[in-house]
């Protein structure tokens, strides 16, 4: 019998099963924020076991509440920044090299195929883009991962998605992957791997595959998992040359990491992409899911540009795609964020930030603090926003606030109505 690709990286990975269903694997890399790490750390020191399992495999960044608002943030970050030094981590990124952190990571060449990688944060599935195994966990689980290198998990069951098609105009990753949880449901992947195939997915780039992966939590699922291919390798193409020699070397090899032809899922859903239209969520689950031609006149106070789900320059392309020589409607404020230093750069080379500015938008720095309702664009009571984030439950971005999940399109198309629009319009 045939294995899916996790089965595949529990076998390569595992070093015990002390309870039959538990195993034990090895990690490859343990990402470290300063909103969960401190109090990983701050155990460990208190039982005298302050150490790191391997400092190059430990990547961290301050990047929740950057730079900080007040005193606990500006604590939290202190932690983190003395720990760094402690244990002389060569990837520790401060305030000014930090970005969002499964933007910044990725960027920064630090996922494989075939890796394991845990963090103290659910949107660590991102990274299952690459054809990794990548599990957000609490924090004892992030605890033992720093000093041990191991994290223990029951394996999953698999969810192959296949979606074929070629995509509509202003239909993007972000609606696709709306429509795909509106099928799942909230828990329809709970404990699950959602493994994405097809046509649709084959002509993503790696940033659109990082939209689908990243919200494969929203569905309850464990990770989102895409077969690495051609794709993969051009985007890790400078971290991987010379280990390779040629990019059909590193294809090759990459291959080891995709399901067998026989492999044996708990469930496969079709999806037709031709037949997906832009969509937000209309309530406070993400699968509550509407196409915005049928979601009448919305009104929004607030348009977010930015996080883990939608800050990378592509997204910021198709935002200005839409914005570039219009201006918010009255009463409607906007908030652009690139999820990196790199990301802004760009988008100022490029124009887009020029164009956001003379739209009406603030620009801010690299920072995951509006998403969660930490900084940086707090909603008020009975405020809502057309938001390219992740998450929408009651109070997410703001006591008492709306968050509308949608595209960047799609956000900057309301941010222009005043109201949800179908951006096709």
């Amino acid at each position: 019998m045939g294995k899916t690709i996790v089965e595949k990286i529990f076998d390569a990975h595992r070093k015990d099963e002390p309870f039959t269903g538990t195993h034990v694997l090895s990690l490859d890399v343990v990402m470290c924020h300063e909103i969960t790490t401190p109090i990983a750390i701050a155990d460990l020191v208190w039982r005298e076991k302050d150490r790191v399992f391997d400092k190059t495999k430990i990547k961290a960044v301050i990047d929740h509440v950057t730079p900080a608002k007040d005193t606990k943030s500006a604590v939290q970050a202190k932690i983190m920044r003395e720990w760094a030094k402690r244990h002389d981590l060569p990837d520790f990124f401060d305030v000014g090299a930090n970005g969002v952190c499964h933007a910044l990571f990725p960027e920064k060449g630090f996922i494989r195929p075939g890796y394991t990688v845990i963090m103290g944060d659910s949107h660590t599935c991102t990274h299952g883009a690459f054809g990794a195994f990548a599990a957000g966990v609490g924090t004892t689980d992030l605890e033992v991962g720093i000093l041990k290198g191991v994290c223990a998990f029951r394996q999953p069951k698999t969810i192959r998605v296949n979606v074929n098609g070629k995509l509509g105009n202003r239909v993007y990753a972000k609606d696709v992957m709306l429509h795909i949880i509106s099928l799942l449901t909230v828990n329809g992947a709970t404990d699950r791997v959602i493994e994405f195939h097809g046509s649709t997915i084959d002509a993503m780039d790696m940033e659109e595959r990082m939209t689908l992966s990243n919200m494969a939590i929203e569905a309850g699922g464990t990770t989102g998992i895409c077969p690495p291919d051609a794709v993969t390798v051009e985007y890790l193409w400078t971290f991987v040359k010379d280990q390779y020699g040629t990019k059909e070397a590193a294809v090759a090899d990459f291959a080891k990491w995709h399901s067998d032809a026989d492999a044996v899922y708990e469930r496969v859903i079709e999806v037709d992409a031709t037949k997906i239209v832009p969509v937000a969520t209309f309530g406070f689950k993400p699968d509550m899911v509407k196409p915005l031609s049928e979601m009448g006149e919305y009104k929004v106070n607030q348009v977010y540009i930015g996080s883990c789900t939608n800050g990378r320059i592509s997204d910021l392309r198709a935002a200005r795609e839409v914005v570039k020589g219009t201006k918010l409607a009255e009463g409607v404020r906007g908030i652009l964020c690139p999820a990196t230093p790199k990301i802004y750069r760009q988008a100022m080379d490029e124009g887009i930030v020029a164009d956001f500015l003379d739209a009406g938008y603030c620009v801010t720095n690299p920072t995951c603090g509006a998403c969660l309702g930490m900084s940086n664009g707090v909603l008020a009571p009975d405020e809502a926003c057309a938001s390219t984030t992740n998450r929408n439950f009651n109070g997410r971005m703001g006591k008492g606030g709306m968050v509308h999940l949608m595209s960047p399109a799609s956000a900057v198309a309301a941010g222009i109505a005043g109201h949800l629009v179908d951006p096709r319009a």
